[in-house]
């Protein structure tokens, strides 16, 4: 337990721009923490393409299956896997919904990307994952020459936003109660190799949320997640811009630059000009 708890923190302090490398060299140094950390640690999220449908489906903890992977588009795994798990046939439906449905406000909110929602059967319910990434094409470099340093823009970056709900359903009262945990990864690269600067904002936030909710059929299930995961990822949003560009434009107009300590020099020369003065 001290041993997890070290590396957990440790985890937290390096940097989060090498999270997969750095949690690489510490299961090297522990390898008797591979399953604690990999399930408390979150990754960058990745994709791969389904081979039925041709369309990118998210990889991550809640489609595996050993080493496959199974997609939400055509519910098979990959590589092939006959006895895999799967949902039943009401949560598949729901599942198909889930994913039609955010794929339409992936492309909405971010024009572009990956987005898939996984289900399966809980306790007293369902639970299910919604994740979505984006990552910016790579720039050569994010100033052009010749422009206003001010003007600088992001020459790569990447979102990855995973949302765990589960979901406590009373089919007497209709009602259903849904907690909702919801992770952001955010990582920005602004560096310019032409004027030699280096600058990289990293991080990610964890929020949890519990609303009860009326229900009537299993799509009213999908609108009210939807509805909650909407919701959150506004209010994070907010929260990672005043946390950290609000941050780091603090730390930037407190710099000092040189054509400040110059001009500061002139004021300090000339009262002490104008002093001379008085006294003759």
């Amino acid at each position: 337990m001290v041993e997890f708890k070290a590396a957990l923190d440790l985890m937290r302090r390096l940097p989060p721009r090498d999270i997969e490398k750095n949690l690489g060299n510490t299961l090297a140094l522990a390898p008797e923490l591979v399953e604690d950390l990999l399930s408390a640690v979150d990754q960058p999220l990745k994709a791969m393409k389904c081979p039925d449908t041709n369309k990118e489906f998210i990889v991550c903890d809640y489609n595996r299956d050993g080493d496959s992977f199974r997609s939400p588009w055509s519910n098979k795994y990959t590589p092939v896997l006959d006895d895999g798990v799967v949902p039943s046939e009401e949560l598949r439906r729901m599942e198909i919904a889930a994913n039609d449905a955010f794929d339409q406000y992936r492309e909405q909110y971010y024009e572009g990307g990956v987005s898939s929602a996984y289900f399966w059967d809980n306790d007293g319910g369902f639970a299910c994952c919604v994740a979505i990434k984006k990552e910016s094409a790579p720039k050569a470099s994010p100033l052009a020459e010749g422009a206003d340093p001010k003007t600088t823009t992001v020459s790569s970056g990447g979102w990855n936003s995973i949302h765990v709900v589960e979901a406590r359903v009373s089919a007497a009262d209709q009602k259903c109660r849904y907690k909702l945990t919801t992770t952001i990864m955010l990582s920005l690269d602004s560096s310019c190799e032409s004027h030699c600067s280096t600058s990289d904002l990293g991080g990610n936030l964890t929020r949890t949320l519990e609303k009860e909710k009326g229900f009537k059929d299993a799509s009213s299930h999908v609108a009210n997640i939807g509805e909650m995961i909407e919701d959150m990822e506004g209010r994070m949003r907010d929260t990672l811009y005043e946390v950290y560009f609000g941050k780091t434009r603090e730390v930037v107009n407190a710099i000092r630059s040189g054509g400040e300590d110059q001009k500061k020099s002139a004021q300090m020369s000339l009262m002490a000009e104008m002093a001379a003065r008085r006294k003759t």
